[in-house]
């Protein structure tokens, strides 16, 4: 895939006396839209470690990770003209990652949802408690690296709605619109990634609390 200059420039410390520096995240964003690729390498020198972070979570690969930032921001060298600021730029651009991560995985032919996955009822029929609810349980203090890697190793279902849901904060009925399946479903595959985490922490050995 062919590289972005600007992205290649951004890779290397920018000059502290760069005046671009001490622009807004406004100002950069006025001067990107009339094609400043100064401007356009300063955002992605901003946010570049966030993005990595989240292709990181969603595909569980380091190379696969650092292809999805680059083609994020080519996407966004593409797009900028796009953002009317609706929301903030931080989250529009974690959209547009999100979506080119699940552009990834559908051309690999990767069914991002297990659509034959069920929920799976307690015997009177109804859902178990807390199902689709914050799970207080993986919300302690816990190893961080220790998540990280569980997370990793979550199948892609269960790690992209894990991820999209408890991470990032979108709800039920969106995640069920950027995954094409129901919200009944992105319920379930959130309910047993739980399940795998909380099985996978509780066997990793606990360690005591860093002041």
């Amino acid at each position: 895939m062919a590289a972005v200059p600007p992205i290649t420039d951004a890779s290397s410390p920018a000059a502290p006396s760069s005046p671009l520096e001490a622009l807004s995240e406004a100002d950069l964003l006025a001067k990107a839209h009339t094609g400043d690729h100064s401007a356009f390498a300063q955002l992605y020198s901003l946010h570049k470690k966030r993005i990595y972070s989240l292709c990181m979570r969603m595909v569980g690969n380091t190379a696969e990770a650092d292809d999805l930032t680059q083609e994020t921001f080519l996407q966004l060298h593409r797009k900028i003209s796009t953002f009317r600021g609706d929301s903030t730029f931080s989250t529009w651009l974690h959209r547009l990652a999100i979506n080119v991560v699940l552009m990834r995985l559908r051309k690999k032919g990767l069914s991002v949802i297990s659509m034959d996955e069920a929920m799976e009822p307690n015997p009177n029929g109804s859902p178990g408690r807390g199902f689709g609810a914050r799970d207080l349980s993986l919300s302690g203090s816990i190893d961080r690296m220790a998540l990280e890697q569980a997370v990793g190793e979550l199948p892609a279902g269960y790690r992209l709605v894990f991820v999209l849901h408890d991470i990032e904060g979108y709800e039920h009925h969106e995640i069920a619109s950027m995954l094409d399946c129901s919200v009944g479903n992105s319920k379930s595959q959130l309910h047993k990634a739980r399940l795998t985490l909380r099985e996978a922490l509780h066997s990793h050995p606990r360690q005591e609390a860093r002041p």
